[in-house]
């Protein structure tokens, strides 16, 4: 049966669904969709129920099924609203609920395409499979535009830990993402054919039929996870010591005065409280009580006063520095180029200072610069807020420190799937994330940016070390476990012994290809739509008018 002919054959069932002729099912599919939503998000730190992380392609294909593109647009925007306002609700603690609201209805935008990209193509045969490329799709599209992207609330980062986290190794986040959209989208398809053999409970050989195709979609759909389950076997253990020579990582979290967003307005003591906590654990040392560590991660914004520029911020890392007898990896804002300022690493050697660098290279929109000033301040004041644009650097955050490459990324960067690839291209044996969380308060974001982390590990066969002016800092081995971790808005230090790692896994060497074959996977099957489309309505103007509609025609005269 063609493309067209299957559009032919489900047309009643798409017109009764539309909202002008069965007002009851349009509310039933929209109450669908958004509580396909709300299971979303209690999937994703802190909630932490990522099986449930598959009921939102499920209740989007289900809500979406032949209804048309129009009415999937609702659907799809429902959805995403139910999601991302609560899983966004960090970003209005301190600048109102303007900013958060413009940012949850921006991301749900993009569910609105899903969903009428899901309607035009769920009459497909073997629709779940290109509905799961569809997920991957929309998820690389608001992963890349505009401004670089907010790839935050991926299927993928709900899956720091389960049955599914271990196809991270083998395609990244993407393949984690389409295994989660395929399992939920084929456990849509048998509802539905459940519900066909309901309808057709009279007709015995039909409802046989209906049955068959139930149970091999819920066959099919938990053989995904158990697929997942396989290929964790193969891989690293959570064991940081294995895998490579060793390389004893101390990681401060000297904590802010203040949560918020004038944390820093008291930079010197976020300075100083790193100092004492890096002074104090040279004490520790000298006692016997922990290792000597061979390098030091300091996070982001531990000194926000320039050390280039001011002799007394110098000195204090100095001390820092020397107290410890090893490098400082210390995250500092600088100035420059020009009228912009740096969100940099700089790599503290304690007999040379200041050496090695890294520039954030995603500095983050409306948070760190503000593209088309004026245009915004039109909606809100608060981005004046940022005072000074930050510059993105250029160069991949690959650092020598004590005989290892370290791979750094910043804070937000740690989502970007290129960004941290970047790294370990470069030669990373550890990845770094140096993270300042404390204008989000005691809120979901740490949690849901240390299961980024968690999932990165996986992706890339690293130990991941998380440095956090307020917390989470967390360490974390090849498998995606924490080994160690801190809370929020406590001053914590921890030495732990890192494997420094240089095998690559499947995902890194294949890189961005997986999301490109999901994507095309998806996006094929739109397109296959729109053609017939295409081809149908071209095919009915050569034809003439149909009988229905010269009758329509001729009572009209009449």
């Amino acid at each position: 049966m063609t493309v067209t002919e299957s559009a032919e054959r489900d047309a009643p069932a798409a017109a009764s669904a539309e909202p002008g002729r069965r007002p009851g099912r349009w509310l039933a599919r929209t109450l669908l969709a958004a509580a396909g939503g709300l299971l979303l998000f209690l999937a994703f730190p802190a909630w932490d129920l990522s099986g449930l992380a598959v009921l939102g392609p499920a209740t989007l294909s289900l809500a979406t099924r032949g209804v048309r593109f129009r009415l999937g647009l609702w659907l799809g925007l429902v959805h995403g609203l139910a999601f991302f306002v609560p899983l966004l609700s960090w970003t209005g603690i301190y600048v109102g609920e303007f900013p958060w609201l413009a940012l949850s209805v921006t991301e749900a935008l993009y569910l609105a395409l899903l969903g009428g990209a899901l309607a035009l193509t769920a009459r497909l045969r073997a629709w779940p499979l290109w509905a799961a490329g569809l997920w991957v799709a929309d998820e690389a599209l608001r992963g890349r535009w505009p401004f670089g992207g907010f790839p935050w609330g991926r299927l993928a980062f709900s899956q720091a830990e389960g049955p599914f986290t271990a196809f991270a190794a083998y395609g990244g986040a993407p393949l984690v993402s389409f295994a989660v959209a395929l399992t939920g989208t084929l456990l849509a398809a048998a509802v539905l054919a459940l519900a066909r053999a309901w309808r057709d409970s009279s007709a015995a050989q039909r409802r046989a039929g209906s049955l068959r195709a139930a149970a091999l979609a819920v066959v099919t759909a938990l053989a995904v996870p158990a697929v997942g389950l396989l290929a964790a076997v193969p891989l690293a253990g959570g064991s940081l010591t294995e895998g490579g020579p060793t390389r004893t990582v101390a990681v401060v979290q000297g904590n802010v005065p203040r949560a918020g967003l004038d944390f820093n307005e008291q930079r010197r003591a976020v300075l100083d409280n790193h100092v004492q906590q890096t002074v104090d654990l040279a004490g520790r040392v000298a006692a016997g009580d922990v290792a000597q560590p061979d390098l030091v991660i300091w996070p982001e914004n531990s000194s926000d006063i320039d050390p280039y520029l001011n002799d007394d911020a110098a000195a204090a890392i100095d001390r820092a520095a020397r107290a410890i007898d090893a490098p400082i990896l210390v995250g500092a804002v600088v100035s420059g180029p020009g009228r912009f300022i740096s969100n940099t690493a700089i790599v503290w050697d304690p007999e040379t200072g200041p050496g090695d660098t890294y520039t954030k290279r995603h500095p983050v929109p409306m948070a760190e610069y503000v593209p088309y000033r004026s245009f915004f301040r039109f909606f809100s004041d608060k981005v004046d807020l940022v005072r000074a644009d930050f510059h993105a650097g250029a160069e991949v955050g690959t650092l020598e420190m004590a005989g290892s490459v370290v791979g750094d990324v910043i804070c937000f960067e740690v989502a970007y799937d290129g960004l941290v690839r970047d790294v370990v291209d470069g030669g990373a044996t550890m990845v770094v994330v140096q993270t300042n969380n404390a204008t989000f308060g005691f809120s979901d974001e740490s949690p849901q940016q240390l299961a980024m982390s968690r999932l990165r590990a996986v992706e890339f066969g690293r130990s991941v070390v998380v440095a956090s002016t307020s917390g989470i800092s967390a360490v974390i081995a090849p498998d995606g476990s924490v080994v160690r971790s801190s809370d929020l808005f406590v001053p914590a230090t921890f030495v732990e012994d890192v494997a420094q790692r240089d095998q690559t896994t499947v995902a890194a060497r294949l890189g961005a290809w997986p999301e490109v074959a999901l994507t095309l996977l998806g996006g094929g099957a739109v397109a296959v739509v729109v053609v017939a489309g295409v081809r149908g309505r071209r095919v009915g103007s050569t034809q003439g008018p149909s009988r229905v509609e010269l009758g329509r025609t001729t009572k009209g005269r009449a």
